[in-house]
């Protein structure tokens, strides 16, 4: 199931998007995904609606400790979202087209602009856990040995068949951020870096650590990447950012080890500062679409 080429089609996702339309009357402009643990930042929306993963046709279901499996409908900083109470994740079980389901939904609901969050391990010397990094490209392992959720017949009603990942993740949005994290006083705890994703659920091996680290790679997780790529082919302007739980082990020296609990916990001393961040970040970022999402039917 998991290599599944076969493509979810434009209908069985417009079904979707046209199910939760008839269920709120919320448009949302922005997407946010959230990733492990830290899922509270759907809880700051006002005019709440939500739904559990269970009920929306068409759905997958998350089976991942710290993912909440939920879509939350509300308004933040005069702007109406959707944010994703837990993502999918290829180790799961789940065809890459599954775990990009909603993101195309998202496209059809008219959204414009996707935030992706993660947690991840730093493999870069200078980042710390309890760092957040901006995430200004990506490496996607799966993607390169033929593991796309692009992969099967292109479908054209979202975008081209070879489409360009060069600028995936949005410089304006990225240079916003930074300056956003000045003024709130966190830039410290901010940079800039490459996101890798493997396909998980076993936490590197030494050996593919130290891989990771030569090839230039800043913090590596298992997820993200696939989201991006169909965000990136439907349009989508992308903003991601990683907080850094745990350093990876490199060292055949070191007798650190890492655990999904210790990532849950870590994730959530800092989930208060992302927060205000993706929230100051969607109150200042500029939307395009306004005039016709709120007037859609």
């Amino acid at each position: 199931m998991m290599h599944s080429k076969k493509q979810i089609s434009h209908d069985e996702c417009q079904e979707t998007a046209d199910w939760l339309m008839s269920q709120t009357k919320h448009r949302p402009q922005v997407a946010i995904i959230c990733g492990s643990g830290l899922g509270m930042l759907a809880d700051t929306l006002k005019c709440q609606v939500s739904f559990a993963y269970s009920d929306i046709p068409g759905f997958p279901q998350s089976t991942v400790q710290g993912h909440a499996g939920r879509l939350v409908f509300g308004e933040l900083k005069e702007k109406t979202c959707v944010c994703m109470q837990g993502r999918f994740h290829m180790y799961e079980g789940h065809s890459l087209s599954k775990t990009t389901f909603p993101v195309r939904v998202f496209k059809l609901l008219g959204v414009e602009t996707l935030i992706v969050t993660n947690a991840a391990g730093s493999l870069a010397d200078d980042l710390q856990p309890g760092d957040i990094m901006i995430i200004k490209d990506h490496v996607n392992f799966p993607g390169l040995v033929g593991l796309n959720p692009l992969s099967g017949p292109n479908n054209d009603e979202f975008g081209p068949r070879f489409p360009a990942m060069s600028g995936c993740y949005d410089k304006g949005l990225r240079c916003l951020a930074m300056e956003i994290a000045k003024q709130q006083g966190i830039a410290s705890l901010m940079q800039e870096g490459v996101y890798a994703m493997v396909g998980g659920p076993n936490f590197e091996t030494i050996a593919e650590a130290k891989l990771l680290y030569r090839l230039g790679v800043d913090a590596v997780g298992m997820s993200t990447a696939p989201e991006v790529v169909v965000a990136a082919h439907c349009g989508l302007r992308v903003f991601g950012l990683s907080l850094i739980t745990n350093k990876v082990v490199k060292s055949y020296e070191d007798s650190d080890s890492v655990s999904h609990e210790g990532v849950l916990s870590a994730s959530q001393l800092r989930s208060h500062t992302v927060q205000q961040l993706v929230i100051d970040l969607i109150g200042r970022m500029e939307i395009n679409n306004s005039k016709t999402t709120n007037n859609a039917v």
